[in-house]
């Protein structure tokens, strides 16, 4: 053998040896390892051998080597997540944090937002409330029967949905059925509302149905701020009272809160309500954010519907907008 065929040959011999002193030290074991080493070093003949016949060279099926299947070098998933999607509130407000407020508050205009509340018993006004544009929010009593399938029907046109809590009065208004109390334990606080946010499905925050005398107790709050945080919820303030104590117990619970500025309808003339809104545009001029609460009276859904369609210098905005803007970027990050 010439000296060039020799070297072609090296792998062959150095195979040749090594497969020799394997089966001196190690016999039969060696042996049996032979077919788990062809399959490992080339898995396609195990694929094809083991494949239907009229499969080995359509569609190609790799089989797992025999002894590799059991190997605790084997991936594992061990702890299964599913993605979930960064929620809107939460871009915006990053955003805001790097870029600026929104074009509607950097610039000239001023910004105002509308929640259409007491809905959900009177089905006609309910229903010419949702007509009204997308930004408007709604909020549904929680006790009224059909407010599970409208507040629904709300969330689905693209409305903010609110739970219209009902809270103590300072007179002896009766707010309706699972009524927030003070002197209330706090467990039976946060079990009743528990139940009215039960009651209204996509919900992003509650508002204060009467609640003049609840809203002003600071001991009676904290149960349900420590609800509405621990859901992301915010706490719009209808403030129908003097002397709300909403504003700081929501600041210690870092929930989201900001107040009323206008009621639309307490007179519900056609007058009445036009001059109304006419000072919300006022208000929002002034302090560059202005939130009206307005009520599923005839007067006030016919012309807000009319006036919504004309300028009138300010920016219509979702109420949760309005609020961050009002409340600053220190408590918009922990809520909704």
């Amino acid at each position: 053998m010439d000296r060039e065929s020799l070297i072609r040959r090296m792998p062959e011999i150095a195979f040749t040896v090594l497969f020799g002193a394997g089966l001196v030290l190690g016999g039969a074991a060696a042996l049996a390892g032979i077919p788990k080493f062809v399959e490992a070093a080339v898995p396609g003949i195990a694929a094809e051998a083991a494949a239907p016949d009229g499969l080995a060279h359509g569609v190609a099926r790799f089989a797992v080597p025999q002894g590799f299947s059991e190997s605790r070098y084997t991936p594992q998933v061990l702890y299964p997540v599913t993605p979930s999607p960064m929620p809107e509130w939460l871009n915006q407000a990053i955003l805001e944090m790097h870029r600026g407020p929104p074009p509607a508050v950097r610039g000239a205009r001023a910004v105002i937002a509308i929640c259409i509340d007491d809905l959900g018993e009177d089905l006609a006004g309910t229903d010419r409330a949702m007509a009204l544009p997308q930004a408007v929010a709604m909020s549904f009593l929680p006790f009224a029967e059909t407010t599970p399938f409208l507040a629904e029907a709300a969330a689905r046109k693209g409305h903010l949905v609110l739970a219209h809590v009902p809270m103590q009065a300072l007179g002896r208004e009766d707010p309706g059925p699972m009524t927030l109390k003070i002197g209330m334990t706090p467990d039976e606080i946060a079990r009743r509302l528990g139940w009215n946010l039960a009651r209204v499905p996509g919900l992003v925050g509650i508002n204060n149905h009467e609640g003049s005398r609840f809203t002003a107790d600071a001991a009676g709050l904290a149960p349900v701020m420590a609800t509405l945080q621990a859901r992301h919820l915010f706490f719009f303030d209808s403030r129908t009272g003097p002397d709300s104590a909403v504003p700081a117990a929501a600041r210690a619970a870092g929930v989201m809160t900001a107040g009323r500025d206008i009621f639309l309808d307490d007179d519900q003339r056609e007058a009445a309500v036009s001059a109304q809104l006419e000072m919300l545009a006022r208000e929002a001029k002034r302090s560059g954010v202005a939130i009206a609460i307005g009520h599923p009276h005839d007067a006030t859904l016919r012309l807000l519907k009319e006036w919504l369609t004309k300028d009138h210098g300010v920016t219509l905005v979702p109420l949760d907008e309005a609020m961050r803007l009002k409340a600053g970027p220190e408590i918009a990050l922990t809520t909704r």
